[in-house]
């Protein structure tokens, strides 16, 4: 700095010796006298220097005061009025990163030591205007630094790593279905093709065997949307029997449903859904007419519209529900047909649901609803004005804890009442349930409940109360090899007569996973009913091997 100022200052000597020839020249013109004005030391505004002294920017330094300027001023500690960046103004040489590490590789090396190495000047030839920073410390002078005498511990851990993200169910385990994407969607297809023997397809108490085949389509659709939601589970199947009998055993059965969710707002909330089942009554119920060439298929398809709303934690629905059930009409081994119009009806309901996040994952809620049934015959063929009305009370809770257990329970009471006087109120505990409870990586348990008041066709039969539970435990020998466990009890509950049935059932499985596409399966599965009405009574023996194909 002070060089550039100096050739700055020389370069300008022989203009400023023009400018100041000329300005003699213009007042010697001028008649004025110039000369030289001695300071006053009685002027209080006199500079205190007593020698003339030439403007600041044009002085020259003597070789005294050039003398001064090249000393450097020593610090035995960096000035602490130093800056942040470490800008380094005196070109000194830099120590090299090489020498650093060797150099704290040597024992006894301290931390005063480590902070002024060998190559680096002493501290005197050190620039007011620079500031030694080190470098950072290789893991040895670091334990060094820390077990230096009165030296604080020093901590400086490594750059920390981003956090990894959750692996996907896709990512734990190998064998998992990939699915399809399509838009905003993830389609899971897959088929199962099915084989095997039952020894009582007729479910009576005179068995005959059969053997059997069934081709089960499904098709799961899950959206990936941010906002709003839309899943679905359609599953379907035929089964047939060879040699088949009269009347004919073979059967479609399909079970779909699609739930979605309007995003509104934050918290409010729009709920749709629909559902569809297709299927048969079991051979041996009582609400079969006798010599039937075929089972009677009927259908049930719905849907629900509600709305719902957060108040922070609790969270309050209303749903609107139409529901309509239809038979085909029944066919006799001698040709003739028979209508099941009186069977056909139509459900209108609404519930109210409310419910309060009492923890993450836990939400217990009170549910209650009413509904009413109408036919579309005011009287069935025995004469009875089927047409009912229903309410249903249920309290439970959602669960969602840390994926270990995560469904939903309930329990409650239902009641029913009839517009035939002569068809007595029909009313008891309900409950369902769907829960997963995820032991270990090993072991999963599996509990379902369900029930419900089903029609009759039988006369001074108001209806069929049906409870079902269910339990299946799957445990994993290998990733591609899991064995499973089922167990299940039913009663259906004829309302009106004295018959009550009683449903036990038993499984073992075993599932091989040739890859994320193909999957083998066998089961073993044993039936029984025992009722209270003699002739009812049978067992079921069922072998199945099947391979599954899956997207």
């Amino acid at each position: 700095m002070l060089r550039s100022r100096r050739a700055i200052y020389a370069g300008s000597r022989p203009l400023v010796g023009l400018m100041t020839a000329a300005c003699v020249l213009a007042l010697g013109v001028g008649g004025v006298r110039a000369q030289i004005v001695t300071p006053n030391s009685s002027d209080p505004f006199a500079p205190k220097s007593a020698l003339p002294r030439k403007p600041q920017s044009f002085q020259k330094f003597g070789p005294k005061e050039q003398a001064q300027l090249a000393q450097t001023p020593t610090f035995t500690e960096p000035p602490s009025a130093a800056g942040d960046t470490g800008f380094d103004s005196t070109n000194s040489k830099k120590a090299k990163a090489k020498a650093r590490a060797q150099a704290a590789k040597k024992p006894g090396v301290t931390a005063r030591a480590q902070a002024t190495p060998a190559d680096q000047p002493p501290p005197a030839a050190i620039s007011p205007y620079q500031v030694p920073f080190p470098a950072t410390p290789s893991p040895s002078a670091k334990n060094a630094m820390a077990s230096a005498d009165g030296a604080p511990p020093v901590e400086i851990g490594p750059i920390r790593k981003p956090v990894k993200k959750r692996k996907s169910e896709e990512d734990d385990d190998p064998y998992a279905q990939l699915g399809v994407h399509a838009g905003g969607f993830t389609l899971y297809p897959a088929v199962e093709l099915i084989g095997g023997y039952d020894s009582n397809p007729g479910q009576s108490a005179n068995a005959k065997g059969a053997s059997l085949y069934s081709v089960q389509p499904e098709l799961r659709a899950r959206s990936n949307w941010s906002r709003h939601e839309l899943n679905a589970d359609l599953r379907g199947s035929y089964t047939g029997y060879s040699p088949d009998s009269e009347p004919t055993l073979s059967r479609p059965n399909v079970n779909g449903k699609i739930d979605g969710r309007v995003d509104v707002t934050r918290d409010t909330r729009l709920d749709l859904g629909g559902r569809v089942v297709v299927g048969t009554d079991n051979p041996g119920s009582p609400n079969l007419q006798a010599d039937l060439a075929k089972l009677p298929i009927y259908t049930t398809f719905g849907g629900t519209a509600g709305v719902g709303h957060k108040f922070n934690r609790f969270d309050l629905s209303v749903k609107g529900d139409v529901e309509r059930t239809s038979y085909q009409d029944s066919k006799f081994t001698d040709g003739t047909t028979a209508s099941n119009e009186d069977r056909n009806y139509d459900q209108y309901g609404v519930k109210l649901r409310g419910g309060y996040e009492l923890s993450p994952g836990v939400t217990p809620y009170v549910e209650g609803g009413v509904d009413t049934r109408k036919h579309d015959l005011a009287t069935d063929s025995s004469g009875f004005q089927r047409n009912s009305k229903g309410w249903t009370v249920l309290v439970g809770s959602t669960f969602e804890m840390s994926r270990l257990l995560t469904g939903e329970t309930g329990i409650g009471y239902t009641q029913r009442t009839y517009d035939d006087p002569r068809l007595d109120k029909l009313g008891g505990v309900v409950g369902n349930a769907s829960l997963i409870w995820t032991v270990d990586a090993l072991n999963t348990v599996k509990f379902t409940a369900e029930s419900g008041v089903q029609e009759s066709t039988v006369a001074g039969v108001s209806g069929v109360l049906s409870r079902d539970i269910k339990v299946q435990y799957d445990h994993a020998f290998r990733r591609w090899l899991i064995g499973t466990a089922k167990a299940g009890y039913g009663n259906d509950n004829y309302k009106g007569s004295d018959r009550d049935d009683d449903r036990y059932m038993v499984a073992l499985g075993l599932t091989y996973k040739l890859s994320r596409w193909a999957q083998v399966r066998g089961e073993f599965r044993q039936d029984w009913l025992r009722s209270n009405f003699s002739g009812n009574n049978f067992t079921e023996s069922t072998f199945l091997v099947g391979l599954r194909l899956q997207q």
